[in-house]
């Protein structure tokens, strides 16, 4: 009996290496916006450059890049509203950036001083941001996926119009809670987008190892939803797919998985030495598919970029970074009473006597050391 739903394995662009675009598929977005989104990816790609640098000088603990993946986050961000929520898992800093959080406030994450949201209680890169509508990642694969899920059939039961996007590598769709999120989202037509960054490798395990389906979009069929694959690194293409399934979705149409193909240029995590499991070749071959430099001469062609102007960002943008790092860097760590608080609405008995014993031992405002 032939499937219901099928899916065409051919990847979907709008432009190619060059910036060179097909007209008839060039979504319509306005100049200010596409200018902001290319702020956005160069940020992010910047952000990256010298926060691994901070870990590398032992300032930070820890950090996961999203070099080479920046047009999958923004591209799809750029597609919702600000009342959407997002899950994310931990490369999605262009996300936030594009929503209006600060890069301080990403600095302040890093560091986990007690202006970080988290109040330090977080690994670094469980970037967040509650005033954003994007909810707080944690580094167990897969396990924001029934999280969107969750909160996308809320959004249906109250009729806000809202729905949710959650965001995963292609490591996540051999865990469970992907499976058990893909099952309810499609028996409860929940409005929701699973997207999927396939950047080739799950730590150091390639894509081929992990299914022996053609395409990861595919496993979509199983649970009654479609499934869509884009090129990941065509910013036009993403935010034209994520549109796409954004309509669908408020129009009551249900649940949608992207694969985007993408590719991340540097190591996994700052633990990580991606040399022992990949060659060179292979990275200089995706360096010539990378989002900025596509981004970059779509917009030269379209008229509205210069090298005057590239110059002229790249240099706000280090400033701006610099200033954040030196900044965050001298604020101080959360004080020690902090763990005890916003666990309950109101603190238990219990907790209050463990923090008035903990305070009388170290002092108020103890911050470690």
């Amino acid at each position: 009996m032939e499937t219901k739903l099928r899916m065409d394995a051919a990847l979907f662009q709008v432009m190619d290496n060059e910036g060179n675009f097909d007209k008839e598929l060039e979504p319509e977005i306005p100049k200010d916006r596409l200018i902001r989104m290319y702020r956005v990816m160069q940020t992010v790609r910047m952000f990256e450059n010298i926060a691994m640098g901070l870990q590398r000088q032992g300032r930070i603990g820890f950090y996961i890049g999203a070099g080479g993946q920046e047009a999958c986050s923004v591209g799809s961000t750029a597609a919702l509203k600000d009342s959407d929520w997002i899950f994310p898992a931990y490369r999605e800093p262009g996300a936030l950036l594009l929503r209006g959080e600060t890069v301080l406030q990403l600095f302040h994450q890093l560091f986990g001083n007690e202006n970080d949201y988290n109040k330090g209680r977080q690994m670094p890169n469980h970037f967040n941001s509650r005033d954003k509508n994007i909810a707080t990642p944690s580094s167990p694969i897969a396990t924001q996926i029934p999280h969107a899920v969750g909160m996308a059939i809320a959004a249906k039961m109250r009729k806000t119009g809202d729905i949710a996007l959650t965001y995963f590598g292609d490591g996540a769709t051999s865990e469970n809670d992907f499976h058990s999120g893909m099952n309810f989202a499609g028996i409860f037509d929940a409005p929701v987008i699973m997207f999927c960054q396939n950047n080739g490798y799950a730590i150091s395990l390639p894509t081929r190892r992990q299914t022996r389906a053609e395409t990861l979009a595919q496993k979509a069929i199983a649970y009654g939803i479609p499934g869509e694959r884009v090129d990941g690194n065509d910013i036009l293409a993403v935010y034209s797919v994520t549109r796409k399934a954004v309509e669908r979705a408020r129009k009551g149409g249900g649940p949608t998985m992207i694969e985007a193909i993408t590719y991340r240029i540097g190591p996994h995590s700052s633990s990580d030495d991606p040399t022992k499991y990949r060659d060179k070749s292979e990275v200089d071959e995706w360096m010539k598919k990378e989002p900025i430099r596509r981004m970059r001469g779509y917009l030269i062609k379209k008229g509205i970029w210069n090298d005057d102007k590239e110059k002229e960002l790249l240099e706000e943008i280090d400033a701006e970074i610099r200033s954040a790092v030196k900044v965050a860097e001298g604020i101080a760590k959360p004080p020690i009473e902090t763990i005890f608080e916003n666990v309950y609405e109101e603190m238990p008995w219990h907790l209050k006597e463990q923090m008035e014993e903990t305070v009388s031992r170290y002092g108020k405002n103890y911050r470690g050391g």
